[in-house]
């Protein structure tokens, strides 16, 4: 174990739902015998309905838990403190740390996830039974997973039957309001350097975090900040089990300001990049906003006329709440309702509401809601309508897939995820398209795939696939080649090009039908 430094710090752990301070013995030993000062944040958990109540008498919820984390920070001696979160505990360690941005020297995340302002701790909990109860009664215990359970909660690569086990006895119920009430975080950490622990056996990596930064995507370009610094461990979710010595020493690097960097996007940022296409083949429509949805009208449209075919175009995500530019005015999303306005039809853009990967339902009832006000339009035919969505959006598909209805005359994706990534915890299980393919009957579903897609995107597309080949699914297949994801905004190749063209000519057939 490394003491080759002088370490001024104190390292406050927090470990995930159901466990407590036992799981952190051996780390704890290891960081002590390198000279550092440790504290393991208790928190309360449950006991029962409602869960125990906080040293302030009240039920336990967030708060409860940050002011925990507090109280450990003041315990100790050491000036500075670098404080861990594990899982669901990077909640209540970020509340803590605004409380204390004085005496933070680092935040780090291990194997979890980047909680916004205003997000539900249960955004984070993949476990869809877990979403259920605590629907039906925010208050309630979520009870100790048995020791096989665990998986649920999330890839327990590493540990040992033995380790399960040890899960489940120390485990107390968690109190349902510690998942149900939204952090508040009020940009006093924005200085704060952070570290990033990836658990790699269940997909997540570095290289994978890189790629989502290169893409230019607004929500992702914070973690190619120089005051953030990435590591992996190649175990699964619980590290203080199957590697205590390993996640000791990276403890201790973190400390020391160590981890990779990532390397900002070089692009120009996705939001602002430009349509492939030029405006003598998607040129300025007539443009409507009704609520979240904006109509751009063919040239030669009116009441008068009768309806026309309607293409919803349903953008990827999740985003960030307070984006500045919302999706619905991108140059690529507005591109593309251009051209399908240039085509004879009615082009429109959804703002759904996909912030979080708990958010999928919300989203799909915001499209549902925008198809409503499309075939309630007299510009529109209401039995002649498309459905395209990209990117995250693509899980969406699996609503369209699921139940057809008569009036949809087919859909399309454009790079889409078509089942959750690794680290998208808290997606609810009806969003699997490729599950839902056995239910589309003969819907036309034409896909367009980047052929230079990242491995984790293609796999969920691969499946998808399989799943339709297998299914006898009305399958159509554009491929780019040379694309990559996001290669309609800021790639203006002829490969590119001609694949739009491909998929909106074959969207255009199907409404023609």
């Amino acid at each position: 174990m490394r003491n080759d430094h002088e370490i001024t710090t104190a390292f406050i752990l927090a470990s995930g739902p159901f466990t407590g301070g036992l799981l952190w013995e051996r780390v704890g030993e290891r960081l002590r015998e390198a000279g550092a000062e440790v504290g393991v944040a208790e928190l309360t958990r449950g006991g029962g309905e409602g869960g125990r109540e906080g040293e302030d008498g009240k039920e336990a919820d967030l708060e409860t838990h940050i002011a925990e984390v507090v109280r450990t920070v003041d315990a100790v001696e050491a000036p500075r403190v670098v404080l861990v979160g594990h899982d669901y505990a990077i909640h209540p360690v970020l509340g803590a740390a605004q409380q204390r941005v004085g005496r933070v020297a680092r935040i780090v995340y291990l194997d979890a996830g980047l909680p916004q302002d205003g997000d539900l701790p249960l955004a984070l909990v993949p476990d869809p039974e877990v979403h259920a109860l605590l629907a039906e009664r925010p208050g309630a215990d979520v009870p100790v997973p048995e020791p096989g359970q665990w998986e649920r909660w999330g890839d327990t690569t590493g540990l040992t039957r033995a380790d399960r086990e040890r899960l489940t006895a120390l485990g107390a119920p968690q109190p349902g309001r510690t998942l149900t009430q939204p952090l508040r975080l009020n940009g006093a950490l924005a200085g704060v350097p952070t570290s990033g622990v990836l658990c790699t056996a269940a997909g997540m990596t570095i290289d994978a975090v890189q790629g989502m930064v290169s893409s230019g995507m607004p929500q992702f370009q914070g973690l190619a900040h120089p005051q953030v610094g990435f590591f992996e461990l190649a175990t699964g979710h619980w590290p203080m089990l199957s590697c205590p010595d390993e996640l000791a020493e990276v403890l201790l690097r973190a400390a020391a300001g160590e981890g990779r960097r990532l390397a900002p996007s070089s692009a120009q940022p996705f939001q602002a990049r430009p349509f492939v296409l030029d405006a003598a083949e998607a040129p300025p429509a007539r443009t409507e906003r009704v609520g979240r949805v904006d109509l751009h009208l063919p040239s030669s449209v009116g009441e008068e006329t009768g309806g026309r075919p309607a293409v919803l175009f349903v953008h990827g995500g999740p985003l960030p709440r307070d984006a500045a530019f919302a999706p619905r005015e991108w140059p690529l999303y507005v591109g593309y309702a251009r051209l399908a306005a240039a085509q004879g039809l009615v082009g429109a853009l959804v703002e759904h509401r996909l912030h979080a990967m708990t958010d999928y339902p919300t989203a799909a009832s915001d499209v549902a809601e925008a198809v409503e006000l499309l075939r309630a339009d007299a510009r529109v035919d209401p039995e002649r309508i498309a459905l395209w969505y990209f990117s995250g959006g693509g899980l969406l598909l699996a609503q369209a897939l699921a139940e057809p209805a008569p009036w949809l005359r087919c859909v399309a994706a454009t790079y889409p995820v078509l089942a959750p990534l690794p680290g998208w915890t808290g997606v609810d299980p009806r969003f699997r398209p490729a599950t839902a393919l056995a239910q589309a009957g003969g819907l036309p579903v034409v896909l367009t795939r980047a052929g230079l897609e990242s491995p984790e995107i293609s796999a969920t597309v691969d499946a998808f696939v399989a799943a339709a080949r297998g299914c006898g699914a009305a399958l159509e297949l554009v491929d780019v080649p040379g694309g990559r994801h996001g290669f309609d905004a800021g790639e203006p190749t002829e490969e590119v090009r001609t694949a739009v063209r491909e998929a909106m000519l074959a969207v255009l057939k199907h409404l023609e039908a």
